[in-house]
């Protein structure tokens, strides 16, 4: 396989709901940051365009923990529910449309991509899940859950479906049957990891990736919302049996207590740039954060990797 990475990064936005929490918002909340498509679509505009600002040519939209039966289950009619969730896409649209309607560098830059966010089955639950992929689902049950809401997100025109935060490969199967049945849109598909050789439900990430590899509706295979000191290792598994690009966003480095949904640790916005170079350098190509990641990462990891 070709280990040569891009000569030109890519660069993604950070965290969404712990950017939010830092502006003063309260996301303890079974919906977390989808809450604010309710009570606050502004702020969801405004973290947007924070990010467009720092130097992000791909921002996400706020509909990764964003479904129909969350909705519902809160009280939310099943029409309502349909709007929310499309209207995060629409908010993404909305922020680099007034971004780049003043963006003094529109001729060294590219349009920044809207990626629609697919957050993965554990997140509807609430329960941390998503970073064990403990479902006890099978993959056409895990289809039958994410299919609507794909419509919804594909027919607002994002310019990628991005499936993140995955820590099964049943719902790998089960997100990418429905990539290969809505091929109307390119899809990347990220996954969440417990190691620098597993995904967090304990299957080799070799693995995963090859599977990714041979599915010609994904074009980008990714890793998220993992410890960044399993990255460089995490690189290495994915580009020894696939070509296609990778996508990197790891947390900040600091630790998440599941239990009291509370963060600790050091940040430091310049070591992680610095270690930005590196996965670069091993063959990403496209490179951001993700929980606890803030503008000033992104823009220490542009300043670094782009100028």
């Amino acid at each position: 396989m070709n280990s040569t990475p891009s000569s030109k990064a890519i660069i993604l936005d950070g965290g969404m709901a712990t950017e939010l929490e830092r502006r003063g918002h309260d996301l303890n909340h079974a919906l977390w940051s989808a809450r604010l498509l309710i009570s606050d679509p502004d702020e969801i505009v405004a973290v947007h365009r924070e990010y467009l600002a720092a130097g992000a040519d791909c921002i996400s939209t706020a509909s990764y923990q964003a479904t129909i039966s969350g909705f519902e289950e809160l009280g939310v009619g099943s029409v309502k529910a349909e709007e929310l969730i499309r209207t995060a896409v629409r908010l993404a649209h909305q922020a680099r449309s007034e971004f780049w309607s003043i963006e003094p560098n529109r001729n060294s830059r590219s349009l920044p991509i809207v990626a629609a966010s697919v957050g993965p089955y554990g997140a509807f639950l609430a329960n941390g899940s998503e970073y064990t992929g403990d479902y006890d689902l099978s993959v056409n049950q895990l289809y039958s859950f994410h299919e609507h809401r794909w419509r919804l997100l594909a027919e607002e025109s994002p310019d990628v479906m991005l499936c993140e935060t995955v820590p099964s490969f049943l719902e790998v199967q089960a997100l990418t049957k429905l990539a290969e049945q809505h091929h109307n849109r390119p899809t990347w598909v990220s996954l969440s990891c417990r190691d620098g050789q597993h995904i967090c439900d304990g299957t080799p990430m070799g693995e995963v990736a090859k599977y990714l590899d041979n599915m010609d509706a994904v074009s980008v295979i990714g890793v998220n919302c993992t410890a960044p000191q399993f990255i460089d290792s995490l690189i290495g598994e994915i580009r020894g049996v696939s070509s296609k690009p990778i996508a990197v966003y790891p947390n900040s480095g600091e630790k998440y207590d599941v239990g009291r949904r509370t963060w600790s640790g050091e940040r430091d916005t310049v070591a992680f740039a610095d270690r930005a170079v590196r996965w670069h350098a091993l063959g990403a190509t496209y490179v951001g954060g993700c929980c606890r990641t803030t503008p000033e990462h992104i823009r220490q990891i542009r300043k670094v990797l782009v100028g």
